[in-house]
């Protein structure tokens, strides 16, 4: 909450938050001069996201209609007057070949669904924890990490995918460093040492891309094993 308060974004988008609504304090569910909307997972303390808006939406939708993946809470749609903000927070496949193959799965009906939506004259802004690194650049180990689930092949052609469908990964428009990382493991001290994993993105339809000031990583903020990443929009 200090950190929120300082930044004061327009928009804050949070995934993997583990709480029903009916578990959050009041300061977590009434933000002053924020609108609250979220999408938990059926399952407790499991996934779930949520979106604090300092402008209310003008319509909002949780999941993509599709019960698979609708009941882990991992999809919330909040509509604005110029663009259709999605809240995504992307499966994790590292459990096993029927998680990595229920990922996959998710993210072709995902792909579906925002061309779907483009497809109605809509402008799109998704952001989240894709639990995937594009290219070398964005991991700091990648050959060590290539049978790993977040670097496998397969994963990284479906986002050379997404990105040919039309879409903008907003964080290569302006910075094309290396070492540029938003998920680091506890388990390793990893943050200590940034060997680190580029899992958290922005992206717009090619169409939106000249709205995008900034995108950045925010990567001295703690508190969690990812860090939040920016976007900046004028319209």
């Amino acid at each position: 909450m200090d950190w929120f308060d300082s930044a004061q974004p327009n928009v804050l988008c949070l995934q993997e938050i583990k709480a029903q609504v009916d578990q959050l304090p009041k300061k977590l569910k009434h933000i002053p001069d924020y609108h609250s909307y979220f999408n938990p997972a059926e399952r407790k303390g499991y996934s779930g996201v949520a979106t604090y808006s300092s402008v209310e939406a003008n319509k909002i939708a949780t999941g993509m209609g599709i019960d698979k993946f609708d009941h882990e809470g991992r999809l919330l749609r909040t509509d604005f007057d110029d663009f259709l903000l999605l809240n995504v927070y992307w499966p994790n496949g590292g459990m096993g070949e029927e998680r990595l193959q229920y990922k996959l799965d998710f993210y072709d009906k995902f792909l579906n669904y925002t061309n779907n939506l483009r497809d109605q004259g809509n402008n799109l802004v998704i952001c989240g924890d894709l639990n995937t690194a594009h290219k070398p650049i964005d991991i700091a180990r990648p050959k060590e990490n290539e049978k790993v689930s977040g670097f496998m092949p397969i994963e990284r052609d479906w986002i050379d995918k997404f990105l040919a469908n039309g879409y903008v990964d907003t964080f290569r428009m302006f910075n094309d460093k290396p070492k540029q990382y938003t998920w680091w493991s506890y388990r390793t001290r990893a943050r200590d040492r940034n060997v680190g994993w580029r899992l958290d993105y922005f992206f717009v339809n090619e169409e939106f891309k000249d709205t995008v000031t900034d995108s950045y990583i925010l990567s001295d903020v703690m508190g969690s094993d990812h860090c939040p990443i920016g976007m900046k929009i004028e319209i």
